[in-house]
């Protein structure tokens, strides 16, 4: 394993009232300690400076309002990121794809993005896990490459389809099948391209956990680049007190992927959410896997400013 360690530029850590506003949110929505029922129950809620601070507060507005649906909001969010969008069908979930192709070759970068909200309130289970601030998609509005985002099943107004229910965004939200499906979504994606492409996975937060464990299942998959992920999710639902998300595979758990898959794992040196510690407890098993700390960031602060800078920076010497 590689270490490294990126000094912050301090003009990319400072007080910003939106940002206190969203962590705020995504504390009383369930980053408190677990009840029986609350299987790893949290709301992560992203946020940032500049244009991100613009995108969430008006996504906050709308839902507030009653304007729209959260998937509404994230639909009405990929249009005006002239995004063309669709649903593909894995193994047997259908999966929203928003996707920016500026080539009929090269390699394809696959952001999936953070858990949502899978609980109302740490006892209640929300009826729609649909994120309210879709980090990962405004990362992959500023990646410059071919370029998909990758919905997981039942999420984005899918929810009432077919074997979806409550369990793939609670405790089996990591499940085997929920893996498998946007695995093959992508192997289908990539079957229609005039070449046969390196696939990147990239993926924050839980999407992290989720991208890595889709690596194996998709043969043309070359890298891994996670972000403020969870790797140890048995040593992470314990830190936090949290009912184990027994529906749900474990990276720690699971054997280390094929040496030709690159792995760059970017972590926050501040994030409580997922300490830095739990990412190297995995990443030490693996081969061809550098950790990159930002010392500064934490869970929400300050991934998409510094995007895709540190996407160039963890893909310099990861060949494509």
């Amino acid at each position: 394993m590689v270490e490294e360690r990126i000094e912050p530029d301090i003009r990319h850590w400072r007080a910003n009232p939106v940002l206190d506003l969203v962590q705020g949110a995504g504390r009383t929505n369930g980053m408190n300690r677990a009840s029986p029922r609350a299987q790893g129950a949290r709301s992560e809620a992203p946020g940032a400076n500049g244009i991100w601070r613009r995108v969430a507060t008006g996504l906050a507005v709308l839902h507030l309002s009653g304007c729209a649906t959260p998937s509404d909001s994230i639909v009405d969010r990929i249009q005006e990121l002239k995004l063309s969008h669709a649903t593909v069908t894995g193994t047997k979930y259908r999966h929203l794809v928003a996707q920016a192709e500026v080539a009929d070759h090269g390699p394809i970068h696959i952001y999936v993005e953070h858990d949502g909200v899978p609980w109302a309130r740490p006892d209640v289970v929300s009826n729609d896990p649909t994120p309210r601030y879709p980090l990962a998609l405004e990362m992959m509005a500023r990646d410059a490459g071919n370029r998909v985002y990758l919905g997981r099943p039942c999420y984005f107004g899918l929810k009432d389809d077919p074997g979806c229910s409550a369990r793939l965004w609670t405790d089996a939200r990591y499940s085997d099948e929920v893996v498998r499906s946007m695995a093959e979504a992508v192997n289908r994606i990539v079957a229609t391209r005039r070449k046969s492409d390196a696939v990147v996975l990239i993926g924050y937060s839980g999407g992290g956990t989720i991208t890595w464990l889709m690596a194996k299942h998709i043969p043309a998959t070359t890298a891994v680049v996670t972000v403020a992920s969870n790797l140890n999710v048995a040593a992470w639902t314990t830190l936090h007190t949290f009912t184990p998300l027994s529906g749900s595979l474990d990276p720690a758990k699971e054997a280390p992927l094929p040496q030709h898959i690159r792995q760059v794992h970017l972590v926050g040196g501040r994030d409580s959410n997922v300490p830095p510690a739990l990412t190297r407890s995995v990443a030490l098993r693996q081969a061809a896997t550098k950790v990159i700390e930002m010392p500064a960031f934490d869970h929400v602060c300050c991934w998409l400013e510094r995007w895709p800078g540190l996407l160039q920076n963890a893909l310099s010497d990861t060949p494509e």
